[in-house]
């Protein structure tokens, strides 16, 4: 894999920001997008832009073919058993919070446990923190090692025979640790639970394989790796998704309508309520298609050399410190620098053309466990160079030189 040569189909990249060349490291909020994924959307509206499954008319008939293929690049994808098991959402925050009113809401009584870590994104935090006040279930959490993974002793020790959903990430989006993902759902099969997986930092970046995993659900977001926003996918061993109730109702997802009740379409379209995001998961199987042809393998294989380089960059820059484990690690990486705001630190690489993230990162419960209120994040992607590497790091040089004058 050549990032060089990729960087030639991101052309926001080919850009100057406040008078320096954009190097963009802020891919863990949300990817840049290639031509081909652009095209795809371009051309869905030029030429056969159309409601689907309801028309029998040619560009119904296209919008349905296209809608469904999409479908059926995502089940291939992350290797689900059936296109069934897909079901498109409005973006990961969208399949947490269908699992957690559509099952966790319908299934759980007073005395079960939903289990999860201070870790989670809020997207995978609240629904389950507010589906556990609802139905009287207990909320509790997975003990941390020092570094801020979780093993599976530690796994081991929270899922007990009154645990029913195992709520996680795949990986961290502020300490870009790896979940031992196969080993906790055997875990929480065990106990009768079942494992509800984050994916959102996962599915750019590496080869999702769910049958493998052996995850009941699963979740990841468009535009994070090179889609458009606004979609995104749940998945759902056909087993749990039937017993999931839909939480939107109106067209499409109906099956026979009567004055005092209505039944529902099989899966996955019992789901999809209303037109769907035809142009988001056209676009999403176009991205699909983008990072198929260049190999999962090769793109975590490349953004782990990228990060040994940045790694071994950054830890020689006195007063930094940098959060989460030094081994297993994904593309990321959060730190802070002594006597700086993150805020502040961010905007003084902004003014040199570098976005970074710089704040809570939707984890507060993390941060309180940090002992910090914010910190800044760079995170890399494909179409990311050495070069950009060492320019965040001759601007994180530049930051320190600058308020230890200011302070000085």
């Amino acid at each position: 894999m050549n990032a060089k040569e990729l960087r030639r189909y991101f052309p926001i990249l080919d850009q100057q920001v406040n008078g320096h060349p954009l190097v963009y490291l802020d891919s863990a909020a949300t990817s840049q997008k290639p031509v081909q994924v652009i095209e795809a959307l371009d051309k869905y509206y030029k030429e056969y832009n159309s409601n689907v499954h309801r028309g029998v008319h040619t560009l119904g008939s296209r919008a349905t073919d296209g809608y469904e293929n999409a479908r059926e690049k995502v089940r291939a994808f992350i290797n689900a058993r059936e296109s069934a098991e897909i079901v498109f959402t409005r973006g990961t925050t969208s399949a947490v919070n269908l699992v957690a009113y559509g099952y966790a809401r319908a299934t759980l009584k007073p005395g079960d446990e939903i289990v999860t870590t201070v870790v989670e994104h809020h997207s995978n935090f609240i629904p389950w923190q507010q589906a556990a006040k609802a139905t009287g279930a207990t909320f509790k959490f997975i003990p941390l090692a020092a570094d801020g993974t979780v093993t599976v002793d530690a796994v081991k020790e929270a899922i007990t025979p009154n645990t029913r959903i195992v709520a996680i990430h795949h990986i961290s989006n502020v300490l870009g640790d790896t979940t031992p993902i196969k080993e906790i759902a055997a875990i929480a099969h065990q106990h009768g639970a079942v494992l509800f997986v984050d994916g959102a930092q996962s599915a750019p970046h590496k080869k999702i394989d769910v049958q493998a995993l052996d995850c009941d659900f699963f979740c990841f977001s468009s535009h994070k790796m090179c889609g458009p926003t606004g979609i995104g996918v749940l998945y759902g061993k056909r087993a749990v998704l039937e017993k999931t109730e839909p939480v939107e109702f109106g067209g499409e997802m109906i099956d026979f309508v009567d004055l005092y009740d209505s039944t529902w379409k099989e899966l996955p379209w019992k789901f999809e309520g209303g037109t769907p995001i035809i142009a988001g998961a056209i676009g999403l199987g176009a991205a699909i298609d983008f990072l198929t042809e260049i190999g999962l393998e090769e793109i975590e294989r490349y953004e782990k050399q990228l990060l040994r380089y940045a790694l071994e960059q950054i830890k020689e820059i006195e007063g930094l410190t940098i959060y989460g484990p030094t081994e297993n690690r994904s593309s990321l990486i959060t730190f802070n620098l002594e006597g700086v705001h993150p805020h502040d630190l961010a905007t003084v690489l902004d003014s040199y053309g570098i976005a970074v993230r710089a704040g809570h990162h939707c984890a507060q419960p993390l941060m309180r466990w940090l002992g910090v209120t914010a910190t800044a994040r760079a995170s890399f992607y494909l179409y990311n160079t050495e070069e950009d590497v060492d320019a965040l790091i001759a601007g994180l040089k530049k930051t320190k030189e600058y308020f230890g004058n200011v302070f000085s």
